[in-house]
């Protein structure tokens, strides 16, 4: 029965919940290793300048209630968030694309900690296949198909540049990827059962730089 709840929570929770529950987790977690016993909502809340009714409705997705005048226990809190995220499960990966971008994230230690086991790479550049980024190995693109079925891997990542990543992404759908994070500068289309996430550096880049400009040209003006 709990298995079920559970279920029905994680398909009804709107994606900016989602998106927000990194930011709890982190907090919680910052908040155990100062040995603090209780958080409260609304002290989550100004740390993290959200509203704190909006976390107590964020924090309810995960099955946890919080104590009146008390807040929540915050390592019942922090086993409930990593359980609602599946960071407590790890999942394997392959990633395409063993360049400046691909390397890094393969290199990145901090991906086990939040549910994800980059195990693989792909590239079709000769002088990168054989070798290994931190004893991940590069491989032949060949190679994806028959690894993925036999690993059970479902989880794609995409660092290719823009012009290579729908063909790719085509390519691992074909071979049973379920979920695919795409990195490069491009967005791709996929089935709609695919789970598809498009991180894009150079939208970031391109907000951050917009709004440092209009922050310079106001205090110009000013």
């Amino acid at each position: 029965m709990e298995t079920t709840d559970k279920k029905t929570i994680h398909t009804s929770v709107p994606e900016p919940t989602i998106r927000r529950m990194p930011n709890y987790l982190d907090y919680v977690k910052l908040k155990k290793s100062e040995g603090v016993l209780y958080v409260s909502a609304p002290r989550i809340a100004h740390r993290l300048r959200f509203d704190a009714t909006q976390v107590t409705k964020d924090l309810a997705y995960t099955g946890i209630t919080g104590k009146p005048k008390i807040g929540y226990n915050v390592s019942d809190l922090l086993a409930a968030i990593e359980e609602f995220l599946g960071f407590n499960h790890l999942d394997h990966a392959f990633l395409v694309g063993a360049g400046s971008l691909g390397t890094a994230l393969v290199g990145y230690p901090g991906f086990d900690e939040y549910g994800v086991k980059i195990v693989a790479a792909f590239d079709n550049d000769p002088l990168k296949i054989g070798t290994n980024i931190r004893g991940v190995p590069v491989m032949p693109i060949n190679k994806f198909a028959d690894l993925a079925e036999r690993m059970h891997v479902v989880f794609g990542i995409i660092t290719t540049p823009a012009d290579q990543a729908q063909q790719i992404a085509d390519l691992m759908v074909s071979w049973g990827i379920e979920a695919i994070w795409n990195f490069a500068p491009t967005s791709i289309v996929v089935p709609e059962r695919i789970i598809v996430q498009n991180t894009s550096i150079y939208a970031n880049l391109a907000v951050i730089m917009n709004k440092l400009h209009h922050k310079t040209e106001t205090k110009t003006i000013k």
